[in-house]
């Protein structure tokens, strides 16, 4: 069955790459309009939204920064006069050893990017969708949430774990208000972001841990954000949904 997203406007953050880039694709080629938010590529995310067509834009924003979280929100809104899913996505995984001085840098600018920006978009979609009577909310958090992560991603782990609290927290809050929020837990994803990792320990260190074969790739993960958008699946609002190969179930 091919879902069909025409008419539906998507903010996705940090769509210029990696899974954002994977799950703007598939919803543009759903039919969706996608609002594709990037922090410095410009050029990409650009190319990226020609590329998925539907009246496409990117959008500029520093996650980091609250006030940015805002005016994000407010320009998709000015630009295509309504919003119908929010896939809260961009994220940062930074090496932050105990020892380091940076720790506690590093610990407030994750958490800053993971969880405060996604709450900050998260309440400006809750007052917008309020007014349409509908909305949904997509979460990317991590099997971190659930099984911690290594002592150099403390906060990483931390900001993961405090996205569940958010979906679920929205899920049971606002569905009598039409909205409805879901959580996508990920394992390794083979992306930019990974390829460090990867590259240092190897691919085959990495899917000893998997109980499939290959590493999650993006396209993976997005055809269950394809259908979380459509609206088909709001009686699973508030569910944590594992995308990790097998590597955590619970």
């Amino acid at each position: 069955m091919k879902i069909d997203l025409t008419g539906k406007t998507i903010l996705v953050t940090g769509a210029s790459r990696g899974i954002g880039r994977g799950i703007a694709e598939a919803l543009g080629k759903s039919g969706a309009t996608v609002a594709v938010h990037y922090r410095q590529n410009k050029t990409l995310a650009e190319k990226l939204a020609e590329e998925i067509g539907n009246s496409s834009k990117a959008f500029q924003a520093d996650l980091e920064d609250p006030e940015s979280c805002k005016r994000l929100f407010n320009d998709v809104i000015c630009t295509f006069n309504h919003l119908d899913v929010l896939v809260n996505n961009a994220g940062i995984f930074l090496n932050s050893p105990i020892e380091d001085e940076t720790w506690l840098d590093d610990w407030d600018k994750t958490l800053n990017v993971n969880l405060r920006a996604a709450a900050i978009l998260s309440r400006s979609a809750i007052l917008h969708f309020r007014k349409r009577g509908e909305g949904r909310i997509i979460n990317i958090s991590s099997r971190a949430a659930f099984r911690g992560d290594n002592p150099e991603h403390l906060a990483y782990a931390a900001s993961k774990a405090g996205m569940v609290a958010l979906t679920k927290s929205i899920a049971r809050g606002y569905g009598k208000d039409g909205i409805a929020a879901f959580l996508i837990a990920p394992g390794w994803v083979k992306t930019d972001m990974n390829r460090e990792t990867i590259e240092r320990y190897g691919e085959e260190a990495i899917t000893k841990d998997l109980a499939l074969n290959k590493l999650t790739k993006p396209k993976d993960l997005a055809p269950m954000i394809v259908l979380l958008a459509s609206g088909m699946a709001d009686h699973a609002t508030g569910t944590t949904i594992d995308i990790n190969a097998g590597s955590y179930v619970h």
